[in-house]
């Protein structure tokens, strides 16, 4: 296995990315870096490109030319690399809810290939992380949906990924569970896990240090939340990330 992982001080590097279906451009060149241990946004509107950029950058997808390395290792050539080194949580959750919690993680390490011995301790570990021990033996089904979702959350770091990606992951939810779950997030952000994550409610983007903006397959924006408000609404001083959001996809 190649050492790239341990030369690159960025967590995801992405230079000049580009798909293209036919004659149709999904993302058209884009370029931006994120930091270890950062919560990093990526918002656009449907059909922007958002997807399909999380899709070449998991290594599930080839991009049509351009470049982009996660957890140093390259998309194309080391895409099974990266798919060992991050964890990915989708907005429908990922779980069989005919299983119980404990059957979902047992599934999700040998999906994982964790080694069996580490079992034990690394189900105790997401039991204990996201306060579900009481409800280990229930069907997934029958829990409420934040209780899914921070089961979701575990079985994305059961392996222990550096960069973990999260799509949408709080759509459904009501906004004291989005509370709770950003709360988290903030913690796993604070271990050293970077967050790479898309959304829709401009709340939550205000938890990311750092955030690209996407419409069309291009970047029409890039930087803080402060910093993208400013420069999409001048002279507005009582202008929000819903007033930049609106006028950059417009």
């Amino acid at each position: 296995m190649t050492t790239a992982a341990n030369n690159n001080p960025d967590a995801i590097v992405v230079r000049e990315l580009e798909k293209s279906f036919g004659a149709f451009t999904a993302v058209d060149r884009i370029s931006f870096s994120v930091r270890p241990g950062e919560i990093f946004g990526f918002l656009g509107s449907n059909g922007s490109g958002k997807s399909t950029t999380i899709r070449m950058l998991c290594g599930i997808l080839t991009p049509t030319s351009g470049e982009a390395k996660v957890a140093g290792y390259d998309i194309v050539t080391e895409a099974e690399e990266v798919k060992h080194s991050i964890g990915y949580m989708s907005q429908k959750f990922s779980l069989y809810e005919d299983l119980t919690p404990f059957e979902n993680l047992r599934f999700y390490l040998g999906v994982y290939s964790v080694p069996e011995k580490e079992w034990a301790e690394r189900i105790a570990w997401v039991f204990d992380m996201t306060r579900l021990t009481e409800a280990r033996d229930r069907l997934t089904k029958d829990i409420p949906p934040g209780w899914r979702q921070r089961l979701a959350l575990g079985c994305a770091l059961l392996h222990r990924p550096r960069i973990l990606f999260l799509d949408e992951p709080t759509s459904g939810v009501d906004p004291i569970t989005r509370r709770h779950f950003w709360g988290f997030i903030g913690r796993i952000a604070g271990e050293g896990i970077t967050v790479f994550v898309t959304t829709h409610y401009m709340d939550e983007a205000r938890h990311c240090g750092r955030i690209v903006m996407i419409n069309e397959g291009r970047i029409v924006a890039a930087g803080s939340p402060d910093e993208i408000i400013r420069g999409a609404c001048p002279g507005k001083p009582d202008a929000d990330l819903n007033d930049a959001f609106v006028a950059l996809m417009a």
